[in-house]
């Protein structure tokens, strides 16, 4: 990749806008901080698209020219170069990424200044801005805990003199730690620029699912004593005492196998692995060569457990069941190596070949 021009240009949000059919929330456009309502830039979509939100590209050209942010969100969902740059660093990064770009027009400021709940690299690719950042009010905030809560203290902080002031051109980029409060407004032309927010798995997230585990102590279960008032905390401070103790106790024995398991559903909720082609997909399952190579699904989050009389692998939405007596070839087929049904271990070439279109038509392998 040479640049950000690469992920996307001033052409290709043209092309969004006008081509490709988007839908609100994929859309947003904001003036003077506020959002503006969605019925002004979109409509219905007309004959044979009974639908009452498609972008409507007059009335965003009239909400641009005066002097509204463009916002496009999701687009590691939607747009080709960015959905490979996405998974891609999704999986080097180990945590979820999203990907939104704001166009905004000659100067104006988009969103009031705010922070994010999770960490920003700003690329701009078309234009200038000039940004301001400030020390946090609130440092590392978690996803419940966004700016709004803090309005007060957010105004008072941005009136101040900035930690950053700089001016953003094509190919230059930023990396806002989350907490950090920053605006930033477009000079002369029109301006754009990619925000890839990196969405971090916390020590909040682990202790979630820690304590997500202790379902299973039976001391944690008891119920509180009738009669009492337990909003009184000199009435519950035995129970608290015995609770706290408890809890000591279940967390010493926390089965940490759940606790990761429960990381990995979070994981495979937030992420999607590379897009696959269905119909290519059925396609190569049912042609397929007992020499035809095929590979893992880059970014397909997944576990495995073995069964009485299968190995299981577990999808985000379905668990998948293949006979015991193919352990050692599903293994290989789904440890990232490029395999052929007669390169798979303890089966024969046509076990291998109903293995491998298996996990074709489940589209946890792809044709390599």
């Amino acid at each position: 990749m040479s640049g950000s021009a690469d992920l996307l240009s001033l052409a290709g949000v043209d092309e969004l806008l006008s081509r490709r059919g988007l839908r609100t929330p994929f859309v947003r456009m904001s003036k003077n901080g506020d959002l503006l309502p969605a019925a002004r830039f979109t409509r219905g979509g007309g004959a044979g698209a009974e639908i009452a939100d498609q972008v409507a590209d007059d009335k965003v050209l009239a909400e641009f020219s005066a002097g509204a942010t463009l916002v496009l969100q999701g687009l590691h969902r939607m747009w080709p170069p960015i959905q490979d740059f996405a998974a891609a660093l999704a999986t080097q990064l180990g945590h979820p990424v999203q990907v939104n770009a704001y166009v905004t027009p000659p100067q104006n400021t988009g969103f009031a200044p705010h922070y994010d709940t999770h960490d920003v690299f700003v690329l701009q690719f078309a234009g200038r801005k000039s940004w301001r950042i400030h020390e946090p009010v609130w440092p590392l905030p978690l996803l419940n805990q966004p700016w709004q809560e803090r309005k007060a203290a957010v105004a008072e902080r941005s009136a101040q003199a900035p930690l950053i002031e700089e001016v953003l051109e094509p190919g230059d980029a930023l990396y806002l730690p989350r907490g950090f409060l920053h605006a930033a407004t477009a000079l002369g032309e029109v301006s754009g620029h990619l925000t890839i927010g990196v969405h971090p798995i916390t020590r909040r997230a682990l202790a979630d699912q820690v304590l997500a585990t202790l379902g299973a102590d039976l001391e944690l279960r008891r119920a509180l004593p009738l009669g009492t008032d337990l909003a009184n905390q000199v009435a519950i401070d035995a129970e608290l005492d015995a609770t706290i103790t408890a809890l000591h106790h279940a967390i010493d024995r926390c089965d940490r196998a759940a606790v990761a398991r429960g990381i990995g559903r979070h994981l495979a909720k937030a992420t999607r692995p590379v897009p696959l082609r269905p119909l290519e997909q059925l396609s190569a399952a049912q042609a397929l060569a007992s020499d035809r190579p095929v590979r893992l699904r880059a970014g397909l989050r997944f576990a495995t457990r073995i069964e009485a009389e299968c190995f299981v692998i577990e999808l985000p939405d379905k668990d998948v069941r293949v006979p015991a007596s193919s352990v050692e070839a599903a293994q290989l087929a789904t440890s990232g190596a490029v395999v052929n049904a007669e390169a798979l271990p303890g089966v024969d070439t046509e076990t291998g070949l109903l293995l491998l279109s298996q996990l074709l038509r489940e589209g946890i392998v792809v044709p390599a």
